[in-house]
């Protein structure tokens, strides 16, 4: 069984950073794929960035340049670097994962099966 576990949310100004962790378990190697997502009020859930199963990166372009994903193999945990944020970048994140993925561009949610119980992130004017 999978497990995802966020941490690392909570309220900050405009311009300030922020770290995600996500701790993942159930996987027998570290090839598995792992993604950040947030869903806005009244929106819907979109990517925000992924560590895709051959190492790589990917983001969504209103991300770009601001935050950086980071997975760590020994740790087994996932991170979210949030800087220059903006209100618009409040959300609730979300934690997804998958055995395996490939793909460019921003993460879909419909390549995910696991997701953890997502974490808070408040960004005031």
């Amino acid at each position: 069984q999978v497990d995802l576990v966020e941490s690392g949310g909570g309220s900050v100004q405009a311009g300030g950073s922020l770290r995600l962790s996500c701790a993942a378990s159930g996987y027998t190697d570290s090839n598995y794929c792992m993604a950040w997502f947030r869903q806005a009020p009244g929106k819907k859930r979109e990517g925000v960035a992924a560590s895709v199963s051959d190492g790589s990166s990917t983001y969504a372009d209103s991300v770009k340049g601001r935050f950086t994903i980071s997975k760590d193999n020994a740790k087994n945990t996932l991170y979210l670097q949030m800087n220059n944020l903006k209100p618009e970048d409040t959300a609730v994140y979300y934690c997804a994962s998958e055995v395996r993925c490939y793909f460019t561009g921003a993460p879909k949610a419909a390549d995910f099966g696991h997701w953890g119980q997502g974490t808070q992130v408040t960004v005031s004017s």
